[in-house]
C-alpha cells in the first residue's frame, strides 16, 4: 500500500505539469475559440529564450523576464500579421494559422539560440523530501511539490483575472462572439495581445520546469501532446478542469505504466512496455465516449 500511494503521489505532482500546457491552450480557445497548436512550440521557444539569455551573461531571474519579453513581442507580431488578418474568419483556418506559427517558431527558436541540449537549474532539487519519507516511508520529490505549489498559485490568479477583472470579461465577450464584441466597443486586436502574451507567460512557466526536469531541447514541444488528454478531460473552456484533468493523467498514467504491464504479463505472457506513452489517449479516448464535452466543459445541445 505504500508503494500504491507513492506512486499515487508522484503521478498527481507529475500531473500538474502536464496541466501547466494544457492552461496555455484553454487561455487562447477561451478567447478565440480555436485550438492553438503552436503551444507546444511556445513552450520551447520560451524555454530557449531563458536558457540562450542565460549563456549571455544574464541571471536566472533577469533572463526570465527578458524571454516574457520576448514572448509578449512574439505575441504582438502574431496579432498583428497573422490574428488581425483572419478576424471573422472560421476556427478551422484559425487552426491552420496556427499550425504554420507552430513550425515558424520551431524554427526560429533554434536560428536564434542554437539547437543543442542545454540544461537549467531552478535551484529546486529533484530528491525525496526527508521529513516526509521518515514520518510515513512515502518518497515525495521536492521539484515536483515546489512544480505543483507554482502551477496552483498560477491557476488561481489566472482564475481571478478571468473572473474579476474587466479584461477577463472582455475575454469571455471576444471568445462568444467576434463581432459582437467589436460592437460593443470592445478592442478586439488588443485582446489578443493580452491572451497571447497570457498563455506566454504559461509557457514560459511550463518550459522553464520541463526543461529543468528533461533539459531544453526540441522534445519539449511534444508536451502540446501530451496535454490532449487533459484537455479532453478537463474541458477545453475550463481552467479548473485543465488542473483537475491533469491530476487523472498523470495519476492514471503513472499507475498503469505499473500495474498494467503486470496484469497483461500474468494474463497473457510476453512483454508490454511503454504502455505510459499511449495510455492516456485510450484513456481519454474512452472518456469521450460517456462526456464529449469533458468534465468541466460546456454541454451543447442540438435543438431539432
Amino acid at each position: 500500500m505504500q508503494f500504491f500511494f507513492e506512486i499515487l503521489i508522484g503521478g498527481l505532482l507529475s500531473g500538474v505539469m502536464y496541466s501547466l500546457v494544457a492552461l496555455g491552450f484553454v487561455l487562447i480557445f477561451k478567447a478565440s475559440g480555436v485550438f492553438n497548436f503552436a503551444q507546444g512550440a511556445m513552450v520551447y521557444f520560451a524555454a530557449l529564450s531563458v536558457v540562450g539569455l542565460m549563456e549571455s551573461g544574464l541571471p536566472l531571474w533577469a533572463a526570465a523576464i527578458g524571454a516574457f519579453v520576448v514572448m509578449v513581442l512574439m505575441s504582438m507580431a502574431t496579432e498583428r500579421f497573422v490574428l488581425r488578418k483572419l478576424v471573422n474568419q472560421s476556427p478551422i483556418t484559425l487552426f491552420m494559422a496556427t499550425i504554420g506559427l507552430s513550425f515558424f517558431l520551431e524554427g526560429l527558436a533554434p536560428l536564434l539560440w542554437g539547437n543543442e541540449v542545454r540544461p537549467l537549474s531552478l535551484g529546486i532539487v529533484d530528491e525525496p523530501i526527508a521529513s516526509i519519507m521518515d514520518s510515513t516511508g512515502v518518497l515525495v520529490s521536492s521539484f515536483d511539490l515546489a512544480a505543483a505549489g507554482i502551477a496552483a498559485v498560477l491557476v488561481a490568479l489566472l482564475a481571478l483575472f478571468f473572473k474579476a477583472t474587466s479584461i477577463g470579461r472582455a475575454l469571455r465577450a471576444v471568445a462568444d462572439d467576434h463581432q459582437a464584441a467589436l460592437s460593443l466597443g470592445i478592442p478586439l486586436q488588443r485582446i489578443w495581445v493580452v491572451v497571447w502574451s497570457v498563455s506566454g507567460f504559461v509557457a514560459l512557466v511550463a518550459g522553464m520546469l520541463w526543461g529543468s526536469r528533461n533539459g531544453v531541447q526540441f522534445a519539449l514541444t511534444m508536451t502540446a501532446l501530451k496535454a490532449l488528454p487533459v484537455l479532453i478531460l478537463g474541458g477545453f473552456t475550463s481552467i479548473p478542469g485543465a488542473i483537475v484533468g491533469g491530476l487523472i493523467i498523470g495519476a492514471a498514467e503513472k499507475l498503469a505504466e505499473i500495474y498494467v504491464p503486470q496484469l497483461l504479463q500474468a494474463q497473457f505472457g510476453g512483454n508490454f512496455g511503454g504502455i505510459e506513452g499511449w495510455f492516456p489517449y485510450v484513456f481519454a479516448l474512452l472518456f469521450l465516449l460517456v462526456r464529449p464535452e469533458g468534465l468541466f466543459g460546456e454541454r451543447h445541445i442540438d435543438r431539432v
